[in-house]
């Protein structure tokens, strides 16, 4: 999927179908510090020149929010949304850091509502989760959310009930810091990334029970067993196939939800509306990228210009020079750039993970000026390092180099691998009884990969026992996980590009007193991709019990994937600081990926009372892989 417009595009006449008609869409710059001019005098006046409808932004103390149905037209079908004071996406709200906010939020749909306001740090009672929280919003009904702002940096809020969040009910949210920070830009806007789908929710959902890969339509054909055979010859070939034969998934499985159906967006516009930041040549721009969307991991770059990254999901970092990054659903990454847009215009392309499309906007001198969407990388290819299994490929009969990027890609900070005479495997029929060693959790010396953990990690913290349990809600066990914090992931990996990695996070203040974890949770990520069953350590979240914390208590998380997607984790209402192996620099997250076949860990300090939300941020996997926590 290519883009054929000139580099230098005039646009006259913008296709409105592309809006919510009659409505403001998107979010858009704004003064977001004091020491930043305005660009909002010139963003109207771009709005007013061509065609595009005036922008929602929200600052001070007090915000009126109502939710209630409307129609919209994204791809030439008139469809109902769901969306907050009538644009998509909802209105950027700007905070102080310290100042008391009140949000009085009304309800005008036929069904309960609700907004949690993502990774904020406030009372549970605040927090919007119905059901743990609160409970919920009732239709006519209002709810006043106030408390009081204790951090700065780039954020957003949405729904938690039912399918809300995918049919719009989501924006921005900016926190101005108290004190100046070291981060100085000209020009200052907000990113927000999304997906839609004229399907309605519910359809998708039940698509993809009936079969997990309903939305794929890039799996193998008997040409790419032929282009594979001039490849490797014969037998290898063979091998292989045979393997992922017996795979309960294809190694071209990357989103459950594709371009089949999503429409992907850039601020409320498609690629054909095409959103446009008015910027100063030479001047330093900031763009506060949020993944918004429903099910979509994006791949980030502007081609022709380095991004300085300089702040995760809210949190600075030391800057780090990068070309491209992926981002999470829910992640949050602010980045610098210079541009010279007199020179021409550059693309702010975000293709999806598995390429079936992508947003677009564009950051020019001109506002009739886009640039041209470049081309898309190949379809990402998953390996065996995505199924957590590089080490047992070493001691597999014929199976020896079947993934030719694991030495490169296993983490910094990592201890040298051992080999693990347990790993040896006789064959590959059977799946479901790949791993059944990860379920004796007592220690982490009796697990075969604790010589990987990141360096400066204790390994003998006591175990917090957690009921797991085996059944057809499991498809599949990771035989070797691996930390891989300098892992790019697959499709970013010798792309030829610097691509961001959790390695490169750097707190950009000093972490080292931090206090330490005295005990340690595993949990494991688990699923059925055939029937489309996600869960927790094989327990749908409708039969586990909470997980309990004592307030005050610094617990150490760690997650073992066992199956081949990537899971947002989110833990609501207090920070995840990354082991990295940096005990000086830990960065704090609120929302933490966990790659396909890979462990991860992080320290939580449980300093919030009350009942919280834990789950995976991808909207149809979050059913059943999600716990409640309680801290008391």
């Amino acid at each position: 999927m290519t883009h054929s417009t000139p580099k230098h595009t005039q646009i006259n006449n913008l296709n409105r179908r592309q809006f919510v008609k009659g409505m403001a869409l998107s979010t858009v710059a704004a003064t977001l510090a004091s020491h930043i001019p305005s660009a909002l005098a010139k963003n109207e006046f771009i709005s007013h020149a061509i065609g595009l409808p005036k922008q929602p932004i929200l600052s001070g103390t007090e915000f009126d929010l109502t939710i209630a149905e409307q129609r919209v037209n994204i791809t030439g079908k008139p469809r109902i949304a769901t969306l907050i004071n009538g644009s998509l996406a909802g209105p950027t709200l700007i905070f102080q850091e310290g100042d008391t906010v009140t949000l009085r939020v009304k309800n005008e749909l036929n069904i309960d509502s609700s907004i949690h306001w993502h990774g904020l740090i406030l009372p549970a009672n605040m927090d919007g989760v119905p059901g743990l929280s609160f409970d919920g919003i009732k239709p006519g009904e209002n709810y006043v959310y106030q408390f009081t702002v204790q951090q700065s940096g780039t954020y957003w809020y949405h729904s938690h009930s039912g399918y809300q969040e995918q049919t719009g009910v989501y924006g921005a949210i900016v926190i101005l810091p108290k004190k100046p920070e070291p981060v100085e830009a000209d020009h200052d806007y907000v990113i927000q990334l999304s997906d839609w789908s004229d399907e309605n929710p519910e359809a998708l959902y039940a698509n993809l029970k009936k079969m997990g890969d309903y939305y794929n339509f890039n799996q193998r054909t008997i040409g790419d067993f032929w282009s594979e055979i001039k490849e490797k010859g014969f037998s290898k070939a063979w091998q292989d196939r045979k393997m992922w034969n017996s795979m309960p998934m294809s190694d071209r499985d990357l989103s459950d939800i594709s371009g089949a159906t999503y429409t992907y967006l850039m601020n409320g516009l498609s690629p054909n509306a095409h959103w446009r930041a008015v910027v100063d040549a030479g001047k330093k721009v900031r763009l506060r990228f949020i993944n918004a969307s429903a099910m979509t991991f994006f791949d980030v770059r502007i081609p022709g210009l380095k991004m300085t990254v300089v702040a995760a999901d809210g949190n600075l970092i030391q800057p780090v020079k990068v070309d491209e990054f992926r981002i999470g659903v829910a992640e949050t990454y602010d980045v610098i750039v210079e541009p010279d847009t007199q020179a021409q215009p550059y693309a702010i392309f975000a293709q999806a993970i598995d390429r079936s499309g992508y947003a677009i906007g564009s950051l020019t001198s001109d506002a009739s000026q886009l640039a041209s969407a470049p081309e898309m990388d190949p379809y990402p290819i998953l390996t065996m390092t995505d199924m957590g299994m590089e080490h047992a490929t070493h001691n597999m009969a014929g199976m020896n180099n079947m993934d030719n990027q694991s030495s490169e890609h296993s983490s910094m900070n990592m201890k040298k691998e051992t080999s693990h005479a347990g790993h040896k495997m006789s064959g590959m029929k059977d799946m479901k009884n790949m791993d059944h060693a990860t379920h004796n959790m007592g220690s982490m010396n009796s697990d075969p990969d604790a010589a990987h953990i990141p360096m400066n990690m204790n390994p003998n913290l006591p175990q917090i026992d957690v009921p797991r349990k085996e059944g057809p809600q499991i498809d599949m066990r990771a035989k070797a996980p691996k930390y891989r914090l300098d892992d790019p992931g697959v499709g970013l990996r010798n792309n030829g590009r610097k691509v961001l990695t959790y390695a490169d996070l750097k707190n950009l203040y000093p972490t080292r007193h931090e206090p330490k974890p005295t005990k340690e949770l595993v949990l494991h990520l688990t699923g059925n991709m055939e029937r489309y069953m996600w869960s927790i350590d094989g327990i749908p979240y409708e039969d586990a019990p909470p997980l309990e914390f004592k307030y005050g208590e610094r617990i150490r998380i760690t997650f073992i994937n066992d199956t081949m997607m990537n899971h947002p984790m989110h833990l609501h209402g207090v920070w995840s600081d990354l082991e990295t192996g940096d005990e000086n620099h830990i960065p704090r997250k609120h929302t933490v990926v966990v790659q396909p076949g890979s462990k991860i860990s992080y320290r939580v300090t449980m300093d919030a009372k009350g009942d919280w939300a834990f789950h995976c941020h991808l909207l149809y996997h979050m059913i059943g892989m999600f716990r409640r926590v309680h801290i008391r």
